[in-house]
């Protein structure tokens, strides 16, 4: 064979080799990753070192978010995934929308009702004028059992007159539902939530020790036009429990139509199963009072926002619904002090933050923030 010939054969063999190994300059270098079961496009809730003194309970925490590191926030703008909304007055209540991308978010002492969704500024829905002293304001949201036929949001607000369940409507103003429930110069905040029968829940405050025949310190239950529910212990009456100091937060599991409610007193923060007539002992109790806030239930978890606490505390209940050991804590000093808590449409968790109110705000406080939910899976054992 010719030289010629033997040198272009062996040019044309390297220059296959190389060809082989090159790389497209729109593409960079690929990290192959195993996908996370269950994982949703957050990307579950950040992963989180313990702060500096080992303590994840620790209170007012201003640490900034961070998910494999710090991410500080500049202004409004939040690097965090998790983080749908910035810059809001503290977090009184958060309902999730049927899309589970947008959510109507109440701010505690403005009044305000806002629909936030990522990567675009909150709209103005409603403004309820409200009284935010004794823990009042506006403390619950909730959809209605039927939002996709009316589109109606009821609200629990403090009001310069008294406590009330509102009901809300697309233009027009909020219009009262449940009026006269007892004022007083504490225990003003309540709570919103829908039992497995598609009725309203109601958790009202003591409104600092309200007489035993009002409304005040029970947990009612209530059809959409304020009418008690025919299956209370008395029909006439929108009672269905009795025996709260200051609720935070009240939450249903759909599947084993369990309904819980958190409760503040001045002993201990405690959390409680709704069962008709008097609350009977506490399902669990917390003697450091971390302040028990919003909650959300779901097959085998009970999940609980931690406002001095910081923290989500995830207790896991057996099968009558007791709990055993100590529940787990999770995202502990990362967002700072949690509040409102409820569960959207896809199963991720949104919450909301009350850090400029007695904590350690960064710049990009109060936040409505969606993670993926602690997963069930039986009791606690310690």
């Amino acid at each position: 064979m010719p030289v010629r010939r033997q040198l272009l054969i062996v040019l044309i063999a390297v220059l296959g080799l190389l060809a082989g190994c090159a790389s497209f300059p729109d593409e960079g270098p690929r990290d192959w990753q195993e996908k996370i079961e269950g994982q949703g496009e957050l990307g579950g809730p950040p992963s989180v070192a313990p702060p500096p003194d080992g303590d994840s309970n620790e209170g007012d925490s201003g640490e900034a978010p961070g998910q494999g590191g710090p991410q500080v926030p500049a202004g409004c703008e939040d690097p965090d995934p998790q983080v749908v909304a910035t810059c809001l007055d503290p977090v009184g209540a958060v309902a999730v929308l049927p899309s589970g991308v947008s959510a109507l978010v109440g701010e505690r002492a403005t009044g305000r009702v806002l629909r936030v969704e990522r990567d675009k500024a909150p709209v103005l829905v409603s403004t309820i004028a409200v009284d935010a002293s004794g823990g009042g304001g506006l403390t619950g949201l909730v959809l209605s059992p039927t939002y996709a036929e009316d589109q109606l949001v009821y609200a629990y607000a403090t009001t310069p007159e008294d406590n009330r369940v509102l009901r809300l409507a697309p233009n027009e103003p909020p219009k009262p539902v449940l009026v006269g429930i007892p004022k007083g110069p504490s225990g003003n905040g309540g709570a919103l939530g829908v039992d497995a029968g598609n009725t309203l829940l109601v958790a009202t405050g003591n409104a600092g020790g309200a007489p035993p025949e009002t409304l005040a310190g029970k947990v009612l239950r209530i059809d959409t036009l304020g009418r008690p529910a025919p299956a209370n212990p008395d029909p006439a009456s929108p009672v269905l429990s009795t025996g709260l100091t200051a609720p935070g937060g009240i939450c249903s599991d759909p599947t084993t139509q369990s309904a819980w409610v958190t409760d503040r007193t001045s002993a201990r923060d405690v959390l409680f199963r709704v069962e008709p007539g008097p609350l009977g002992p506490a399902a669990w109790t917390w003697p450091d009072r971390p302040g028990v806030a919003g909650c959300m239930a779901q097959p085998g978890v009970v999940a609980v926002a931690l406002t001095g606490g910081a923290a989500l505390s995830v207790l896991r209940p057996a099968e009558d619904g007791s709990f055993t050991g100590a529940p787990e804590t999770l995202l502990g000093g990362v967002y700072g002090r949690l509040n409102a808590a409820t569960l959207g449409s896809d199963g991720l968790l949104w919450l909301g933050t009350v850090n400029k109110s007695g904590g350690k705000p960064v710049p990009s406080d109060d936040r409505v923030i969606r993670v993926q939910p602690p997963s069930g899976g039986g009791a606690s054992r310690a």
